[in-house]
């Protein structure tokens, strides 16, 4: 053989910019092996192993595992086979790294405690499919009675709140909430209430005895004002609740003083549950939507402008 046309490992190292130490290993393992021996007893290569070798690092940059390289260099899997599934689970990696991204900036800008951050970390870890199933459950075990309004559930599964694979930070804090939010059991009974009313259609008592007329007249007003964006404690807001306040005390025979305004509050509570608005809200946020201002409940806006503690 001419060995002219032969490396030694050494050569082969500068060729290749692998250390020689690793080439050696590759050579033990049978991945690279030498094409024969010098008088000496020192390996020598020829030019397919040099292109073998090559290969070799650009497969294990790609991260591919000694075994699958081994199985591609002896035609035992292609390489269309292996591209396919290592692009798969660098998609994956990617995902994951994105998404750990997200959580240590919310971590920097709130300047989270180490629990807060594990919290983060884990409930943000979880799968595309782990995270559809803490919902189903949530689903579930909230809406199991038959007395649930059907359209309320459909609702709830149509908007399966989906963290993307780049999340804000923002999206990360809102599904971080509604993760811990669908797990507490005093939330689902909220919820379930909500549907309940839903279902029997039963209006308020504030609504029954004012009347179909002023009713919606209130919910158009707030919707308009809400609209405006207008913000319910400001003085913006005091002329609409002022009005809205002296036509329900008209009706119902009532001074429209702060306590009548209190006891309006109260009653209008009764179709309103904070937390239910939040879940929407982060829904809203973790799905990336635009806030539609005619699905946004008025009620919530006009219980914080009623419960400003000013004089009518």
């Amino acid at each position: 053989m001419d060995v002219t046309n032969l490396y030694s490992i050494g050569e082969l190292s500068r060729r290749t910019g692998l250390p020689v130490r690793t080439i050696r290993f590759y050579s033990d393992s049978g991945v690279v092996a030498p094409t024969t021996r010098s008088p000496a007893g020192y390996r020598l290569y020829d030019l397919d192993a040099l292109l073998r070798l090559e290969l070799v690092r650009t497969l294990r940059e790609l991260g591919m595992d000694l075994a699958t390289i081994q199985r591609v260099l002896d035609r035992k899997l292609s390489m269309t086979e292996v591209a396919t599934a290592h692009a798969d689970a660098m998609d994956v990696q990617i995902r994951t790294l994105l998404l750990r991204r997200s959580v240590l900036r919310v971590v920097a800008r709130r300047g989270s405690n180490l629990e807060e951050t594990k919290l983060m970390h884990r409930l943000a870890q979880l799968s595309g499919e782990e995270r559809r199933r803490l919902i189903d459950d949530f689903v579930s075990g909230t809406f199991r009675t038959a007395d649930a309004d059907s359209a309320a559930v459909a609702m709830v599964v149509a908007a399966t709140p989906d963290l993307p694979d780049d999340p804000t930070g923002e999206q990360v804090t809102a599904w971080v909430e509604l993760a811990e939010l669908v797990g507490d059991e005093d939330f689902r009974a909220r919820m379930r209430r909500m549907a309940m009313r839903q279902a029997a259609g039963r209006p308020l008592d504030i609504e029954r005895d004012a009347g179909e007329e002023l009713t919606e007249f209130t919910r158009q007003k707030v919707a308009e004002t809400m609209e405006s964006g207008i913000d319910p404690l400001s003085d913006r807001a005091a002329p609409v609740i002022d009005d809205l306040v002296h036509r329900f005390a008209e009706v119902f025979a009532r001074t429209p003083d702060t306590e009548f305004r209190h006891w309006m509050a109260q009653e209008f509570e009764e179709a309103h549950d904070p937390q239910v608005e939040r879940y929407w809200r982060l829904v809203w946020i973790v799905n990336d939507w635009q806030v539609v201002p005619s699905l946004i409940p008025v009620y919530p806006w006009l219980i914080q402008a009623l419960r400003k503690d000013r004089v009518a």
